[in-house]
C-alpha cells in the first residue's frame, strides 16, 4: 500500500489539516493517510500544549471517522519519549516493509527539514509530499530547494498545492478562549467535543 503520514499535535484538528490530507491523498494516489497525534513533540514542551494527548486523539478519531481512507495512528501519542520524525519513520518502514510511505509537510517545513532531528535518515524511508503555504509563495523557490536536498541527500520528494485556509490550531484555542465560534473552521463534531469538555477556557 502507499500511504501518507500526517504528524501534527492536532491541538486541535482543523478543516485545513482534513484538506491537506486529502490533497496528498489524490496528488500521490495514496491508498491511505494516518493521521498521528503526536505525544511528546521535539519541538514543543509538553506543558505548552494546552490539552491532554487523550483529547487530541479523541478529537482526530472523530474528525476523520467519516472518511474510509484515513486512519488514526497511535504511535507516537502512546510513547514517553520524544518523537522524532526519523525514528518514527524508521519504526514504520521496519514494522510494514511491505508498504511504500509518504510524508506530507508543508512548504515552511521543507525550508525548516534540515534543523530537525537526523534529516539524513528521515529521507532513506520516505517520498516527502511537500504543499505550498503562506511562507513561501513561488514554485520556483520550492524546485530549487528540492533540488538541493535530492541533491545532498538522494531525497524523494514531490511537491503538490492545496487551498490555504487561513486559519491555525493556535489561533482557533484563543478564539476559544474568546468565545468566538470556531464551526466554520472544525469539523461539527470536533466543535461539540470542545465544548462539551471545556477545553482551551
Amino acid at each position: 500500500m502507499k500511504i501518507g503520514i500526517m504528524g501534527g499535535t492536532f491541538n486541535p484538528i482543523h478543516n485545513g489539516h482534513l484538506m491537506l490530507g486529502h490533497a496528498a491523498y489524490e496528488a500521490a494516489g495514496l491508498d491511505q493517510v494516518w493521521f498521528m497525534p503526536n505525544g511528546n513533540p521535539p519541538h514543543k514542551k509538553s506543558s505548552s500544549i494546552e490539552s491532554d494527548v487523550e483529547d487530541r486523539i479523541r478529537m482526530t478519531e472523530l474528525a476523520i471517522a467519516p472518511y474510509p481512507e484515513f486512519r488514526l495512528e497511535l504511535y507516537e501519542a502512546r510513547r514517553t519519549e520524544v518523537s522524532c520524525s526519523y525514528s518514527t519513520m524508521e519504526y514504520l518502514k521496519k514494522r510494514y516493509p511491505e508498504d511504500e510511505f509518504y510524508f506530507i509537510i508543508g512548504a515552511d517545513s521543507l525550508f525548516a527539514i534540515e534543523t530537525w532531528r537526523h534529516p539524513e535518515r528521515l529521507f532513506p524511508t520516505c517520498t516527502i509530499l511537500a504543499t505550498y503555504r503562506d511562507e513561501v509563495n513561488t514554485k520556483e523557490e520550492m524546485n530549487a530547494r528540492i533540488r538541493y536536498l535530492t541533491e545532498k541527500y538522494d531525497a524523494r520528494i514531490r511537491l503538490f498545492v492545496t487551498p490555504l485556509i487561513k486559519v491555525s490550531s493556535h489561533e482557533l484555542r484563543m478564539m476559544v478562549k474568546e468565545g468566538k465560534n470556531i464551526a466554520p473552521y472544525v469539523p461539527k463534531d470536533v466543535a461539540v467535543y470542545i465544548t462539551r469538555h471545556h477545553l482551551y477556557q
